[in-house]
């Protein structure tokens, strides 16, 4: 058979089939109407009247359409397991970001939310025409606007328009929100057209909330479309088989058990892959990496010998010597951020410490390190090279590796050594055991063994008894003789004493001999005091 002989009888063969529909819808319309008809005779009395309007709205207040079978519960189940899953993934990424620096999950919170939504939707409903919760659910879209039974994908138009606004929109609102927050949060007065906007935003607000409750509530009542955009777009998530089932199936559980157990074997297995050191190494050859392309390419200024900040190449190296760069660091947590930016935010107390006069960030108990000399609070300076395992850690004023740390000598001039390394202990990289220590270096050896002198051995146990009881003896002797002549001058003191009273008591005087009186006592007690 030739190709216009084959494609002639498959023309014929859709006509006869086109032919044989027409007849069977012709006889189900007849039946139909008879039925219909039969129906509208057994209505009430006022609605056996109205014919076929009648029985629409007889059918309407006796029963209520829209679990065949799309049901309800699966519809908001599907929409609380994307919601839960977006929540889920914007964790995890800001568990994986809190290591460059624990503000960037709070920052870019929008974006990040922005791409997940994004990759999602490229990946469920753009991909497979299912969310990822309607796919869980057994559901997926179907676009609602044509009659055909066999329930049709959506058009490219409708997922387009749909992922346009829920992952766009949404962002583009969130971002509005910010800025309206941050105009009308000032301490000035916000202006007229930020106050317009403000009132025109909550009124949008206030009318999109009137209207998802109001399309939710026949969303409850027929279960046809879940959301307002999708009533808009006419998407609708029906089964994707027409034997659907409502068991839950565990099949998502077990791989959700299954995903659990893997991330927890990883959790375990990091800390002993050592990512903390391989992010070091990474950091330093970026480093090295750009010095080298920027000094080829002669980018870098001439050093200035008058000024005593020229090589202070490290992040913080515009801090002075009384701020220690890591407190400062750990309470300015601003990664990223150029010196103005920063000095700006600590002027302004922008949720972190001051750069000048803060006591969260002075240096306590100085410690310079070694060999760049920087000064940092002992424990902060410990820490950082305690946590570097040995490889040295990397200075936040000049950028050079530090492998040690020793006291702060204060700006104190010392006379140089004749050898560098004498007196000096050994730090933690030649440590063969592998263990975390800090490294000191040893200051002023040699003046300590020139402060050394010669001393006489200790004495033994009878030479000191012996000395002692010699000593206890002349201490006694001199005593009782010097108990027994201020004795006798004390009772001689008090006769004179009382001879004196009684010839005061004797004589009537005045005022003025009672002074003289005083004052012989009291020169008489002068000359015993110096006889002895």
């Amino acid at each position: 058979m030739s190709s216009a002989d084959f494609a002639a009888a498959q023309q014929r063969l859709q006509a006869r089939r086109q032919l044989r529909e027409q007849e069977y819808r012709a006889r189900l319309s007849a039946q139909r109407d008879a039925q219909n008809a039969q129906r509208i005779s057994t209505l009430p009395y006022p609605l056996n009247r109205l014919g076929g309007a009648g029985l629409t709205l007889w059918d309407t207040v006796k029963g209520r359409e829209g679990t065949r079978p799309a049901f309800r519960v699966g519809q908001v189940d599907a929409e609380l397991l994307d919601e839960e899953l977006l929540e889920l993934l914007k964790g995890q990424v800001g568990e994986g970001l809190k290591y460059y620096g624990s503000h960037l999950a709070d920052e870019y919170k929008p974006e990040i939310l922005l791409a997940l939504r994004a990759i999602l939707f490229k990946l469920s409903i753009w991909d497979h025409n299912a969310s990822y919760g309607a796919a869980l659910q057994g559901l997926r879209y179907t676009d609602a606007r044509t009659p055909d039974p066999s329930r049709p994908a959506p058009k490219r138009w409708q997922k387009s328009v749909y992922g346009l606004i829920t992952v766009g929109g949404r962002y583009a609102w969130a971002k509005w929100e910010d800025w309206l927050i941050a105009r009308t949060s000032d301490y000035e007065l916000p202006s007229a057209r930020v106050r317009l906007a403000e009132r025109v935003s909550n009124a949008l607000s206030s009318a999109h909330a009137l209207a998802a409750f109001a399309s939710f509530l026949v969303f409850l009542t027929n279960g046809r479309y879940r959301t307002l955009l999708d009533r808009a777009l006419g998407l609708r998530l029906t089964p994707t088989s027409a034997a659907i089932s409502r068991e839950v199936s565990f099949e998502y559980l077990n791989r959700q058990l299954v995903w659990h157990a893997f991330t927890e074997f990883l959790l375990f297995l990091l800390p002993l892959v050592g990512v903390a050191r391989w992010r070091r190494i990474l950091a330093r050859t970026w480093r090295r990496a750009k010095a080298f392309f920027t000094g080829a390419r002669g980018a870098s200024p001439a050093a200035d010998d008058d000024d005593p900040f020229v090589g202070k190449a490290g992040e913080l190296g515009f801090l002075p010597e009384r701020t220690c760069a890591i407190c400062y660091a750990d309470q300015n947590p601003a990664g990223g951020a150029s010196e103005q930016q920063m000095l700006a935010q600590s002027a302004t107390g922008g949720g972190g410490s001051g750069v000048i006069g803060s006591a969260a960030t002075d240096v306590t108990n100085p410690y310079q390190a070694v060999p760049c000399g920087c000064v940092y609070c002992f424990v902060c300076l410990a820490q950082k090279i305690e946590a570097e395992e040995g490889e040295g850690w990397t200075c936040l004023r000049c950028g050079d590796v530090v492998t040690a740390c020793r006291p702060w000598d204060g700006d104190v001039i010392v006379e140089q050594q004749a050898s560098a390394g004498a007196g000096a202990r050994p730090t933690s990289s030649g440590s063969g055991n592998g263990g975390k220590t800090v490294g000191f270096a040893a200051l002023g050896g040699e003046d300590e063994r020139r402060s050394l002198r010669q001393v006489s051995p200790a004495p033994t146990l009878d030479e000191k008894e012996a000395e002692v009881r010699g000593i206890i003896s002349a201490d006694a002797g001199a005593e009782e003789s010097l108990l027994g002549s201020r004795a006798l001058a004390e009772s001689e003191e008090w006769a004179r004493a009382s001879r004196i009273v009684q010839e005061d008591e004797g004589s009537s005087t005045s005022s003025g001999s009672e002074d003289e009186q005083s004052e012989e006592i009291d020169e008489e007690e002068e000359e015993f005091e110096y006889d002895q």
